[in-house]
């Protein structure tokens, strides 16, 4: 069985800036692709930011040069450092990640989600 966890959301102000941290467990062999989304009221779920195994990253216009992903290979963690936060960044954030089990059958996962609310 595999877990992700989120942590680091909650109130900021505009211009602001937050850390989320995803932390994997579980029966893992490897970790490939990770990243983060998000989820606003109304709206569909978009993909923020994606990191590969090898480091490779992607962000979603709306992000780019105010968020950056990296993670921790060794840790099994991905993080989301978000700066310079709009209203419209307002959201629920997920972490995914493409996960080989011990099992080798290779699935995605999602964490439970994180609030981030920017709000003056």
């Amino acid at each position: 069985q595999v877990q992700l966890v989120e942590s680091g959301g909650g109130l900021v102000q505009p211009g602001g800036s937050l850390r989320l941290s995803c932390a994997a467990s579980g029966s893992i062999f490897r970790i490939n692709a990770m990243g983060w989304y998000r989820q606003a009221p109304g709206k569909q779920r978009e993909l923020v930011a994606v990191i590969t195994s090898g480091g490779s990253t992607n962000y979603a216009d709306s992000v780019k040069g105010r968020f950056t992903i990296s993670r921790d290979n060794a840790k099994k963690m991905v993080y989301l450092q978000m700066n310079s936060l709009k209203s419209e960044d307002t959201a629920v954030y997920y972490c995914h990640a493409d996960i080989q089990t011990t099992t080798l059958i290779t699935l995605g996962y999602w964490g439970q989600g994180t609030q981030v609310t920017v709000s003056s």
